[in-house]
């Protein structure tokens, strides 16, 4: 007897691990902003797959659970802005070559108790290690002081990551690449970021316009606010740096606040951005790893997200116009980094560390003593001095140009 041919059941979906899955790639946005989106692009690629399989087993046989489980440990993520590509817009100015224009190291801690957000100067005065070009095989030799936004052109994203490990002391497994169009359009995918200003700001060469007071910022407008240098502050390197943190910090209370989680059609749009917007290595496009990371980012308070400056300083003669490292500073910090010990900004009241949960209290046949219980005082998270920056619930304004 002839079977009776069947069509393939369409694999059903699981809707749990979908709105987990959309849960945390959104979270991730909302901790670590353009490099955090990278969640989202693999999220979608993701998605796409799932929507489009088709089941061959006849229902016999049960789809594999994902593995949706927090990150075990710490782990570091080098998101890198660059200045120049083939496809951006000619408003951005012509370059001879891409340069990393923004370095942002973010680092969460083993215990996902707190994370910090390092932006690197473009122009820090740093040591380059030898780099070789994977794709022209080109061979670049180390030097002793030079920028640190040279390292993209000595041999792409893998040079940038290797110098700012050396630089950093950290292992850096994972990374991520957006350009000046990869910002234009996700500002706008998120619907726009909030941002304050202490006084107008009136920037011709970033083409940057804005009011005193709160502004909604997206599109092009974003990108020449991130951009803006001889609009804010002392128009130098770290006063654009403070600008951006700000911006950050707002994007991520936008997402948490406003209900990007339960919005499906920005959530769709910001996927389809990202997915090609954002460039990843391959250590990091994968969406068991965006996901664990993901979880483990989620219970993080915002006032124990922090956002810090490279410690640098600008003035220096031997260098005009660039940021020279305060090693003694960055030292201390990098190694508080590497061995997950937390610590706030100066001028900060010092806060208990998080208490671990309480093991379950188990019922006994032992009489009940008369002695109290002394709880075990909690470590306190001290000020680090020489470091600025800001956490993530701090909503100050960005200061306009003051010359």
């Amino acid at each position: 007897m002839i079977g009776i041919a069947r069509h393939g059941r369409l694999k059903r979906s699981n809707p749990y691990a979908t709105a987990l899955k959309l849960v945390a790639a959104v979270l991730t946005v909302a901790v670590v902003s353009t490099s955090a989106v990278a969640a989202v692009a693999v999220w979608s690629f993701s998605k796409t797959v799932d929507d489009n399989a088709i089941d061959i087993t006849a229902g016999d046989t049960a789809a594999p659970v994902p593995q949706l489980e927090s990150y075990e440990n710490g782990f570091n993520i080098l998101m890198v802005g660059i200045d120049n590509d083939a496809t951006q817009s000619a408003a951005y100015g012509e370059r001879g070559g891409t340069r990393n224009d923004v370095n942002i190291l973010v680092h969460v801690s083993a215990d996902h108790s707190n994370a910090v957000v390092v932006s690197i100067p473009r122009d820090l005065i740093v040591p380059h290690p030898t780099c070789t070009d994977d794709e022209s095989g080109a061979e670049f030799s180390a030097m002793a002081a030079r920028p640190i936004n040279e390292a993209m052109s000595r041999g792409g994203l893998p040079c940038v990551v290797k110098t700012v490990s050396e630089l950093t002391g950290l292992t850096i497994p994972y990374a991520g690449l957006i350009s000046f169009n990869g910002v234009v359009q996700m500002s706008d995918a998120v619907g726009g970021v909030p941002i304050c200003l202490d006084a107008p700001i009136n920037d011709d060469s970033a083409g940057l316009y804005l009011p005193a007071g709160t502004s909604v910022v997206a599109g092009d407008t974003a990108l020449a606010f991130l951009r803006s240098r001889h609009g804010v502050g002392d128009q130098s390197d770290l006063a654009r740096i403070s600008s951006q943190q700000i911006y950050m910090a707002s994007l991520m209370r936008t997402v948490q606040g406003h209900g990007t989680l339960t919005n499906i059609p920005t959530l769709i749009n910001l996927a389809n951005t990202a997915a090609s917007k954002i460039k990843l290595s391959t250590s990091l496009a994968d969406i068991d790893t965006m996901v664990s990371m993901a979880l483990a980012l989620q219970d993080i308070d915002l006032d124990r997200l922090l956002f810090v400056q490279y410690p640098g300083t600008t003035g220096d003669s031997r260098f005009p116009g660039k940021v020279v490292p305060t090693e003694a500073v960055a030292a201390d910090m990098f190694t508080k980094l590497a061995s997950d010990e937390p610590f706030t900004l100066p001028g900060t009241t010092p806060t208990p560390a998080p208490t671990p949960d309480a093991p379950v209290p188990v019922e006994t046949s032992t009489p009940a003593t008369t002695e109290s219980i002394v709880p075990t005082p909690q470590p306190t998270v001290q000020a680090l001095d020489g470091l600025t920056g800001q956490t993530a619930q701090d909503d100050s304004c960005a200061q306009a140009a003051t010359g």
